[in-house]
Order: structure tokens, then C-alpha cells, then sequence
């Protein structure tokens, strides 16, 4: 009976660990999708002519809908989780970069960004708790590791930019949308 629950708890361990690492890469497809729009300013000023005002628009769109609405969809969540709402945060990313990826107007490039802010508004909080519930009451790892998928993806995301999107052009930024 010992030997039973023992193997029961270690595959409780493993599964854990398993939630907890496949929320922290969710975290960090997340995070590139939100830096990509920011690594990309050089070249969207260059194809649209925009200038700093509207640069800064655009980082308004995004920060509102990214920082502002994150807290208040994480009170919501808080009463009423939501687990599918991973699903629609990311859904909302993805086509964020598509809409960025084709925007032919400036309108489109704030709609584009509205939605890649939102689609991170939604994930986080509902990422942070099921990364959380997955702890295991091992909290600070659990929340750790997450992080270290966010901080990843920010890293890697002007990466990206510089590699991808500016050689290839701006409809590169949709590419993104696969992942």
C-alpha cells in the first residue's frame, strides 16, 4: 500500500511540474507576440510614415488593453474562472499579428494592437492561477517558473523582429500567428 502511494504522489509531482512548465511556454508564446509589436515600431514608422504621436498611440492602445484591463478581468476570473479564457487571450493575439501582419491603414495597426493587448489581458491572470493551482503549494516555484516563460518570451521576441520581421517585411509579424 506505501509503495502505491508513493508512485501516486511522485505522478502527482510529475504532472504538476508538467502543468507548470506547459503554462510558463504558453507565457512565453504570449510575451513575444506582445514584444513583437514594439520590436516592429522602426519599421511600421518607416511603411506608414508615423510619427512619434503615433507611435505613442499605438503603445497607449496596447498598454491600456494589455495593463489596465489585466486587473479587472483578473477580479472577474477571480468569482468566475474562466479556464477556456487561455484559449480566447491567445485566440485574440493571433489575430492581433494577423490583422498587424496586413494592416494597410493606421486604424488597423491600433485594432491590431488593441487585440494583441487584450489577448494578454485575458491570459495572464487565468495562466497565473493555473499555474498556481498546479503548484502544489510550492507557490514561488510555480510562479517563478511561469515568469521565467513571460521574461523568455519578452527577451526573445525583438530577437524575432530583428531577424524575421525586418528582413522580411511587415506581413513576416502574421507568420507569428502560427504559434
Amino acid at each position: 500500500m506505501s509503495d502505491t502511494t508513493a508512485n501516486a504522489s511522485h505522478d502527482v509531482e510529475r504532472t504538476v511540474v508538467g502543468i507548470i512548465l506547459a503554462v510558463s511556454f504558453c507565457h512565453l508564446l504570449n510575451d513575444i507576440m506582445q514584444s513583437l509589436l514594439t520590436a516592429s515600431y522602426p519599421l511600421l514608422k518607416g511603411n506608414y510614415g508615423l510619427d512619434f504621436g503615433q507611435i505613442g498611440l499605438l503603445t497607449f492602445t496596447f498598454q491600456v488593453t494589455a495593463s489596465l484591463l489585466q486587473p479587472l478581468i483578473g477580479l472577474y476570473t477571480d468569482k468566475h474562472p474562466l479556464p477556456y479564457s487561455l484559449a480566447v487571450g491567445m485566440a485574440s493575439s493571433l489575430v492581433g499579428l494577423i490583422v498587424l501582419g496586413f494592416a494597410h491603414d493606421y486604424w488597423l495597426l491600433l485594432v491590431g494592437s488593441a487585440l494583441i493587448g487584450f489577448g494578454s489581458a485575458v491570459f495572464h491572470p487565468e495562466s497565473s492561477r493555473v499555474a498556481r493551482l498546479a503548484s502544489g503549494g510550492r507557490h514561488g516555484f510555480a510562479q517563478s517558473t511561469f515568469q521565467v516563460g513571460g521574461n523568455t518570451g519578452q527577451a526573445i521576441g525583438p530577437l524575432l523582429a530583428a531577424f524575421v520581421v525586418l528582413p522580411h517585411g511587415q506581413s513576416s509579424i502574421a507568420w507569428f500567428a502560427v504559434a
